[in-house]
């Protein structure tokens, strides 16, 4: 080879090099250019991919980390974390546990850019307040119709019908030591029917649930898979249950629905607070509110937001019980002590 060949030769590899090495350096500062925004969660799995896509295409110097589980798993990590703080924003979590996380001092005060356009009853009563809610969710039975011919199982229309001997071993209802769902279930009852007859109510379910588990969503599960006629859950996962395919009815029972508020804080110390503040913000843009929580929620924290669900009755709104949430987040650890010592031995073990 001539020493001219070889010299360019050794200048298209250093020019190479070059390229290379810049453009590495180039990935790198963009990577470290982006916040990593580490967000604890309730929200359901199939619905987080969405929420992540689409606020990171709205903030691209943003990246989610979720940590998602049920709502009093995540609640107990949060309270067990209570003196070193993992989680930059707590997001989608019931509005109850964010009361009593708010009581622990918790979260730092912030006022999101549209929070004066919202439904009073989604928001902390202080100014600015410590915790926002976006959507709420209600009570419902997901009812195998298939499932129930074969077993000549006629369909509930209220909650005491469920305690009819007829359904022995045929209902799964969540943990409200795991499950929002299940808390929502049981606080409710206890204001319905008074705390006497509600814990009686309780005991005679008991006497025909299957078995409890540890997540809102698995009892509607269960029911649209045949593996129990009758699932406690709540509306978007009974709506949706149907609408996949699954041989169900949904069943909102006549006395009332109680229902919970799917709320969000910033948590007091982080040190990624401007980050936080944007997705604060763009939880309750009106697009979002929209286009997005409206994906099977008829429960929307913005006035005029909320769409047509199938499968979900028009007027939803009336049938929700009266729900005095601070009472709920006041007595939530006697509620829970209560119910795990009466029915806890029927849990599905925890994975």
């Amino acid at each position: 080879m001539r020493v001219t060949e070889l010299g360019a030769g050794l200048k298209r590899l250093a020019v190479g090099a070059a390229v290379a090495l810049a453009a590495a350096i180039g990935a790198s500062t963009g990577a470290a250019a982006k916040t990593e925004l580490l967000v604890y969660t309730a929200v359901e799995a199939d619905e987080l991919a969405g929420f992540k896509q689409a606020f990171e295409k709205d903030n691209p110097d943003i990246e989610i980390k979720w940590v998602r589980d049920s709502t009093g798993i995540i609640t107990s990590k949060l309270l067990a974390e209570k003196a070193n703080p993992q989680a930059d924003v707590v997001w989608g979590l019931a509005g109850t546990s964010l009361m009593v996380l708010t009581e622990q001092g918790y979260f730092q005060p912030y006022a999101p850019k549209g929070l004066d356009k919202l439904d009073a009853g989604f928001r902390d009563k202080a100014n600015p307040p410590m915790w926002v809610g976006q959507r709420a969710y209600a009570a419902a039975v997901c009812f195998n119709t298939a499932e129930a011919g074969k077993k000549s199982l006629p369909a509930p229309a209220t909650w005491r019908d469920l305690t009819k001997p007829v359904y022995k071993g045929a209902i799964t209802m969540p943990n409200p030591n795991s499950s929002g769902t299940g808390f929502l279930m049981v606080s409710s009852w206890l204001q319905l029917m008074g705390e006497a007859e509600g814990w009686k109510f309780m005991d005679q379910l008991h006497e025909n649930v299957a078995w409890y588990t540890h997540s809102g969503s698995k009892p509607c599960r269960q029911s649209g898979a045949g593996e129990v006629p009758i699932g406690i859950s709540f509306d978007y996962r009974a709506a949706k249950t149907k609408s996949d395919g699954a041989p169900v009815d949904v069943v909102l029972p006549k006395e009332g629905l109680g229902w919970e508020i799917e709320a969000f804080g910033i948590v007091k110390g982080t040190k990624k607070l401007d980050a936080a503040r944007k997705f604060a913000d763009w939880s309750l843009m009106p697009a979002v509110m929209e286009n997005l929580y409206t994906k099977g929620y008829a429960l929307i924290a913005l006035p005029g937001a909320a769409k047509p669900i199938a499968n979900l009755p028009a007027d939803l709104p009336k049938m929700l019980a009266k729900n005095d949430f601070a009472w709920a987040a006041k007595n939530r650890e006697r509620i829970l002590d209560e119910w795990r010592k009466r029915y806890d031995a029927k849990s599905e073990p925890k994975s």
